[in-house]
């Protein structure tokens, strides 16, 4: 009986206005986060699941010391019930979607344990993160290739460039393999090295969210997608609920996470939306697009990385080990050298606006 009860209603989901669903995905996911919030973070205090707070970091951090942490739980509750309630339950985008996010938020969860029963900051080592997160983005990869090879006789793949409807790059399997987990890893990394500040990650997050949305909309849609001349992607548009349902859970969360923050998302929580966010940008041909929507993400990856660079390099040349940033990510870097945390925050927003709205103008600037 609730077998039959579920399938009629998905059937009923999937006839849905795909508009008037995301809408209620996006309202659904931030009620329910708004309403769980307040119980899961006293419980999270009462279990001492706690921040741990890197002793090498800016001095004005050490007052977040015991502000629970792994509120990426109520983002990814939020986001599963809503997208249960609203989405097509048969489509395939969805469950891979949904299985990146369960993949990414387990490694998440497993380091977010060990910083705080170990009370290791660090938590699991990079290279055993790194290897687990190969793993998982191989399976999505695979999991995409499926899909594709499904819908026709044939693996075919367009790499697109933004802002030109010219230009398209036909990619083989191996080389998508590659891409995918490059993008799925990357992005997953570069949302959890942005997560430092107070509210930091969570608005690009849903910026990026909402940008996404609107790409899997029209390119899931074959009118509109032929009127844009992007390729056509059967039954993409269905992310848009996914990820309404994604905007939703994270403004909620924001309201608790915003300065001065009562909870933290955790790498459970970055992990996940950042590998969410990748895969969705994987589906709907918008790897390149990601780069510009994404840019704060990119950016702060990318000071870690010269940083590191720089140091192991003058470390080799002149024997003393230099850094080219004061510190890094590269929030870090601006608040030592003056900026209050609220500044650095509401300046990248901004920023991270601007970039979203320049990615989307793309699709008309073709």
């Amino acid at each position: 009986m609730f077998y039959e009860f579920f399938k009629c209603l998905n059937c009923l989901q999937a006839c849905g206005n795909i508009l008037f669903r995301a809408l209620g995905a996006c309202f659904t996911s931030m009620l329910i986060g708004v309403s769980l919030s307040p119980y899961l973070i006293r419980k999270l205090k009462q279990l001492k699941v706690k921040q741990s707070i890197r002793i090498y970091g800016p001095k004005s951090h050490l007052a977040k010391e015991g502000i629970p942490t792994m509120g990426g739980l109520i983002i990814l509750i939020s986001i599963f019930v809503s997208s249960f309630l609203w989405v097509d339950l048969n489509n395939k985008y969805i469950w891979i979607v949904s299985v990146t996010m369960v993949l990414f938020g387990t490694i998440g969860f497993f380091d977010d344990f060990i910083k705080v029963v170990y009370k290791n900051p660090d938590g699991i080592s990079a290279k055993l993160k790194l290897l687990l997160q190969i793993i998982s983005a191989l399976i999505i990869a695979f999991s995409v290739i499926h899909t594709i090879i499904d819908e026709r006789p044939f693996f075919s793949y367009d790499l697109l460039l933004p802002f030109s409807r010219s230009f398209s790059w036909k990619i083989g399997i191996i080389t998508f393999i590659f891409l995918t987990v490059f993008v799925i890893v990357g992005t997953s990394n570069a949302v959890n090295l942005t997560d430092g500040l107070d509210g930091l990650v969570s608005f690009p997050v849903i910026l990026v969210s909402g940008s996404l949305g609107i790409f899997a909309y029209i390119i899931g849609n074959e009118t509109y997608s032929s009127i844009l001349f992007f390729p056509y992607v059967n039954s993409s548009d269905e992310l848009l609920v996914f990820c309404a349902a994604i905007i939703g859970s994270v403004l909620a969360f924001l309201w608790f996470n915003v300065y001065p923050a009562t909870v933290f998302m955790g790498d459970v929580g970055s992990l996940s939306l950042g590998a969410a966010l990748g895969v969705i940008a994987i589906i709907v041909r918008q790897e390149i697009t990601l780069i510009i929507m994404g840019g704060i993400f990119v950016v702060e990856a990318i000071s870690v990385m010269i940083q590191v660079f720089w140091f192991k390099y003058s470390k080799k040349r002149y024997g003393v080990g230099r850094r080219f940033f004061k510190m890094t990510p590269l929030h870090h870097h601006f608040e030592i050298a003056g900026w209050k945390e609220t500044q650095v925050v509401v300046r990248f927003w901004i920023i991270n606006i601007i970039l979203a709205l320049i990615s989307l103008s793309s699709l008309i600037i073709r």
